[in-house]
């Protein structure tokens, strides 16, 4: 693309919004109870989908969703720049300001920086070269390499940001060392964070989903988020899609050419962006070990664990379960990030594979590390607090529950529909399944139907945010990878659209049978069909072996 295309399309859409923000005069004294001229309407959804749309067509992902949050702010403020500027900034519902002060959201940004430090100690101590060289000893393809972190992501299934910034961490050594694009990479950490946490009983999105069943509704939320694993196709054939791709070594897409580029080449990232680039100028202790980076990862994931059940009341005599329901998140993580970093400061100094002037440093390059992250997190925040403002979330809500006796059903499918709308336009799962779950209880009380449709919110709340751009998991997993976010975006799409295809069909089909023991066997069918055909009439062969016929041609 032209380079000049970007800046003139920021340029031209910047300037009719500030020629329009002068059109509106609004009185600044009586705002007490002011709303949006266009709360709860079509138009709530615009400045979602403009930072989408713009991040797609430009690969500039901050100026898009400055634009986006922008054109909230000015439809909020009706087009009147002085409450435009107070909007964006201040108010205490959407603003960036208050985005920020919100301790649940400053926990997950001093989460990230806790860990960029701690992978930087890691790679300074030596402890993932030592742990890559072990591991390319064991793992000999590229395709032990891609299973071994779908491995890893699943067994981290305690919290998906933890899932994202981990494996990537732990992995990218290994995934490197056989040439595994840092797009794949950022794919299959995003495959095995929130498809995967979705179906773990024990989870922080269980906890989640377990808390928006209303009270007074006589359901028990985490029974009923039991039941609905096996019907939650979105994630279960997520899992299968990496497994087929990764084994049968087929790829399509955008992604097929990173992943030639990678193996043929050596390139790793395919475009110029090189966002998260690794510095080989910095010092690697010789004296680094495999225990040097595994140990402080367990610890970390131990840690983690205990500072949420913790939050949750745990040893306060709360059962775990329940603890798990009740925790609190950030908190939990920013407790275990900071005793995973205390512990590996005495155990580096033991082992003296750093000195303690290097262990500080590392603080620096761990924040500077996750700036392009922290910075996306904040615009998308604020993305998402100008849309709240806006009303998005009532004028689905009220669509959805104005429709749903007509739908009957076909509402499993509609809300899976609904759901991966919603979460795409904002970037929130679990903003997207606290809406529309109460939805659903209140059209099907109990019964079979309700597990159904509960479990085609989750999986179209997870499907969304798959595709989103501005959803904090996306956003993660491209930090975690070290791939440039707008690359992983535009190469997962594929993916994940095949997927909610095939997951929508089948909520089509589960309306109308509703016995789990024949809709999962179906979606599954599908699935591995839809991938064969695709796989067919593409003609792609098993990249390796196009990789290895386009060498033999060279020779």
């Amino acid at each position: 693309m032209n380079k000049k295309i970007p800046v003139t399309i920021f340029l031209v859409i910047l300037v009719v919004l500030i020629v329009a923000s002068f059109m509106h005069p609004v009185d600044m004294t009586a705002l007490e109870g002011y709303v949006s001229p266009v709360y709860a309407s079509p138009l709530a959804l615009l400045p979602p989908v403009i930072a989408i749309a713009l991040a797609l067509i430009t690969k500039e992902v901050y100026s898009s969703l400055m634009l986006g949050i922008f054109t909230g702010a000015l439809l909020y403020s009706n087009f009147n720049m002085e409450l435009m500027l107070n909007t964006l900034f201040f108010n205490e519902k959407g603003g960036m300001i208050s985005k920020l002060s919100d301790t649940g959201n400053m926990g997950i940004l001093v989460f990230l920086v806790m860990l960029g430090s701690l992978v930087a100690m890691m790679n300074r101590a030596g402890g993932s070269a030592a742990f890559g060289k072990w591991a390319a000893g064991r793992i000999k393809t590229r395709v032990g390499a891609q299973l071994a972190t779908t491995a890893l992501g699943v067994l981290i299934f305690v919290d998906d940001y933890f899932n994202c910034l981990t494996v990537g961490s732990v992995m990218r050594p290994v995934t490197d060392s056989h040439r595994v694009s840092r797009a794949k990479l950022a794919y299959l950490i995003d495959a095995t964070a929130a498809p995967i946490c979705i179906i773990a009983p024990i989870s922080s999105w269980a906890a989640a989903v377990t808390s928006s069943v209303p009270d007074g509704s006589g359901i028990n939320g985490f029974v009923t988020f039991l039941n609905t694993i096996p019907f939650n196709f979105y994630a279960l054939l997520t899992i299968i899609t990496m497994l087929y791709l990764s084994i049968r070594r087929v790829d399509f897409g955008p992604m097929r050419e990173h992943e030639m580029n990678a193996l043929l080449r050596g390139d790793l990232y395919t475009t110029p962006e090189r966002d998260y680039k690794d510095d080989n100028g910095n010092f690697v202790s010789p004296r680094g070990r495999v225990i040097d980076l595994v140990l402080p990862v367990v610890v970390l994931i131990a840690t983690c664990i205990v500072g949420m059940i913790y939050t949750g009341g745990f040893f306060s005599g709360v059962n775990f379960i329940d603890a798990f329901a009740n925790a609190s998140a950030s908190k939990g993580l920013v407790m275990g990030g900071f005793a995973a970093l205390v512990f590996t400061f005495f155990f580096y100094m033991y082992r003296d594979v750093i000195s303690f002037t290097e262990f500080m440093n590392c603080f620096v390059e761990g924040f500077k590390a996750m700036i392009s992250p922290i910075l996306i997190l904040t615009f998308a925040w604020t993305l998402s607090g100008m849309t709240n403002l806006l009303g998005a979330d009532q004028f689905v809500s009220t669509m959805v529950a104005g429709n749903a006796a007509a739908l009957q059903s076909l509402l499993p499918a509609v809300i899976f529909l609904v759901a991966a709308a919603l979460a795409f336009a904002t970037g929130t799962s679990w903003g997207t399944f606290s809406i529309l779950i109460p939805i659903v209880v209140g059209v099907f009380p109990s019964g079979q139907m309700m597990v159904i449709s509960i479990a085609s919110c989750l999986a179209g709340a997870v499907a969304g945010d798959h595709c989103s751009p501005i959803s904090d998991t996306t956003i993660m997993s491209s930090a975690g990878a070290q791939c440039h976010h707008v690359n992983h975006v535009s190469t997962q799409l594929p993916y994940a659209i095949t997927v909610a295809a095939v997951s929508f069909v089948s909520y089509v089909i589960s309306g109308f049978v509703k016995n789990v023991f024949l809709c999962l066997p179906i979606a599954v069918i599908l699935m591995l069909i839809t991938l064969r055909v695709i796989e067919q009439i593409t003609g792609v062969e098993p990249i390796e072996h196009t990789a290895g016929k386009a060498e033999r041609e060279k020779v």
